[in-house]
């Protein structure tokens, strides 16, 4: 399991460890994987050219010491500092004695002279190091930063991101104004938030964890399921199991208008680790043509047959009935696409069996009453505020998947995927899956995090770089099962 903290709790473990440590130790440990992350990306240390832009904050620290230790290799450094007057002065003095030059972001030499442009200094810098703003930073970069973040980004060199991409929000992944964009980000200790949620995250780029010590508590703000967890997760048949103790899923879905839908959602289910999939609904007709095996039923979900998951929504148009009568049912129901629009919220948070809600950004934004934008740009407090409005888990679906329960706990990222997945349907296949997974045991918070870490995975596997369709994706699920098992 990959594991975020928030900004307090990690500036509350570094005190509690520097407490511990002689003055220094902490930032001598991170400036030494700094520097070994650095060595590794440029291969050949000696004779580059590597240029620090420094703030006035640790992270500027941290990329002194960090440089002083390449200079010492043979590298040519040169620290741009923003701030010089707030310098870290045992930082500077150390890469003062390595040979390394400091200039001022004005273009004002330091005492080391030289008159090189610190722009074009910038751009023709083998690796380019921010250590602008630490995990305090808020609104984006201030405005005598923003021309060297855009000099890094020109540059033909690296960019090395301190702990996290300066003008990135560490707590949301929140980017309000400009920020840098790295190649590499070296954290420390633990991940941050913001290195785990777009839109933060594509500003970070490659991300390496440094360990440095911290204790940290057991419950992180976020996690992000690896193979071997969900590998634990995944329902596998036991010998004495046949399909009703696997569990059956109800696919209440489609409509004369979107048939598909219904065809999609029962392929995700079928893939999903329960015993059976019943189907109810107007496109029975379509759903047997591609799946025989499906159990299908004319007469409404009430009259389905015995489930232990309901899954309602997908292409449904209209037709609240259905959705008011999946909602009724004693167990555990995922609602998706039209079914969120349809379904009231009173109605949801007065359920007792699990409720797991699976909105794009659209149709979050819309059930919030906010612009689309503010939840892209927010995707963190949206889905949690989703979650707390409803008494529901909610998926929240996109570029960073997040799961959210409403009782709180830590929030679920979802590390795979690609950008393929942004078609037509896709989303009605992982309906289908997670709503399997949920027939089969798993906990709503479970089924959403593993559904959609093998549906991102079979996205992966079914595109491999090319355009694909949702019933690829649909198709390509038990290969990423079976990589997922190994």
């Amino acid at each position: 399991m990959r594991s975020a903290y928030s900004v307090d709790t990690v500036r509350t473990a570094e005190r509690e460890l520097m407490a511990r440590l002689p003055e220094g130790a902490l930032m001598q440990r991170a400036a030494a994987g700094l520097a070994a992350a650095c060595a590794d990306l440029l291969g050949r240390v000696y004779g580059s050219r590597v240029v620090l832009l420094v703030g006035s904050g640790d992270n500027g620290g941290d990329a002194l010491y960090a440089g002083a230790r390449l200079a010492r290799r043979g590298a040519g450094v040169t620290a741009v500092l923003l701030a010089p007057e707030r310098a870290h002065a045992g930082g500077l003095a150390a890469l003062r004695r390595a040979g390394g030059r400091v200039v001022s972001a004005g273009g004002a030499e330091g005492a080391d002279g030289g008159s090189q442009g610190v722009e074009e200094l910038v751009e023709r810098a083998d690796l380019v190091v921010d250590g602008i703003v630490g995990i305090g930073g808020k609104g984006g970069l201030r405005p005598d930063a923003v021309p060297l973040a855009a000099a890094a980004e020109r540059s033909r060199g690296a960019v090395v991101a301190v702990d996290l991409p300066s003008g990135v929000d560490a707590g949301t992944g929140e980017v309000r104004g400009v920020a840098v964009r790295a190649d590499l980000t070296v954290t420390f200790g633990t991940h941050k938030p913001g290195l785990l949620i777009d839109p933060a995250r594509e500003y970070a780029g490659s991300v390496r964890l440094v360990d440095i010590g911290l204790e940290l508590p057991v419950e992180p703000e976020l996690e992000a399921l690896q193979h071997a967890d969900v590998a634990r997760l995944l329902p596998v048949p036991r010998a004495e199991s046949d399909k009703y103790r696997r569990g059956v899923v109800g696919i209440a879905a489609g409509s004369a208008r979107y048939p598909g839908a219904a065809v999609l959602a029962v392929a995700g289910a079928l893939r999903g680790g329960a015993g059976a999939v019943r189907y109810v609904g107007p496109a029975g007709d379509a759903v047997l043509t591609r799946f025989p095996e499906t159990l299908v039923s004319d007469q409404g979900p009430k009259h389905a047959g015995r489930v232990q998951a309901w899954v309602v929504g997908p292409g449904a148009g209209d037709d609240a009935a259905t959705v008011g009568e999946v909602l009724a049912a004693d167990v555990p129901v995922l609602v998706d696409a039209d079914g969120l629009r349809l379904a009231e919220a009173g109605v949801v948070r007065a359920r007792r069996a699990p409720t797991l809600m699976t909105p794009h950004a659209g149709e979050a934004a819309a059930l919030l009453g906010v612009d689309r934008a503010e939840v892209e740009g927010g995707r963190l407090a949206a889905a949690r505020e989703l979650a707390g409005r409803y008494g529901a888990t909610v998926l929240l679906k996109g570029s960073t998947t997040l799961v959210a329960d409403s009782g709180g706990g830590a929030v679920r990222v979802n590390p795979t995927g690609t950008s393929w997945l942004a078609t037509a349907g896709s989303g009605d296949v992982l309906s289908g899956l997670a709503g399997s997974l949920l027939a089969a045991g798993l906990s709503a918070v479970d089924a959403g995090s593993v559904g959609a870490y093998v549906h991102g995975l079979a996205g992966r596997l079914a595109a491999d770089g090319a355009p694909v369709g949702a019933h690829d994706v649909a198709e390509a699920v038990p290969e990423a099962w079976r990589n997922v098992l190994g």
